[in-house]
């Protein structure tokens, strides 16, 4: 990226709710019966592993369910992904979806 362009803020934004989620779950662990307590500790750590995985990661899962709903099995990088993304979300700039598309094939490596 040149100096002169302005930072491209980024299009696909990452909710996390799996703080709450491991909170709530932790709450409900302090109080559960002997019944409770092995589904409980299961669903925590699924959900502390969740919590765990970056961005990139997220939006990685992002691309590659974009791509699978359009029916694209080829690389997640190439020319016909990018436009697949970019018709997928209109406000994608360019370099966004290839960015994006790169981040996925790396989490896919």
């Amino acid at each position: 990226m040149s100096m002169f362009q302005k930072p491209q803020p980024l299009a696909v934004l990452v909710v996390r709710d799996a703080p709450d989620v491991v909170a709530g779950l932790r709450r409900a662990l302090e109080s559960a019966t002997d019944a409770e307590r092995p589904g409980l500790e299961r669903a925590l750590a699924l959900a502390e592993d969740s919590a765990a995985r970056p961005d990139a990661e997220l939006r990685g899962r992002w691309v590659r369910q974009r791509l699978a709903a359009a029916g694209h099995e080829g690389p997640v990088d190439s020319v016909a992904a990018i436009k697949i993304l970019r018709r997928a979300e209109p406000g994608l700039t360019l370099l966004q979806a290839v960015t994006y598309a790169k981040e996925a094939e790396a989490v896919e490596a």
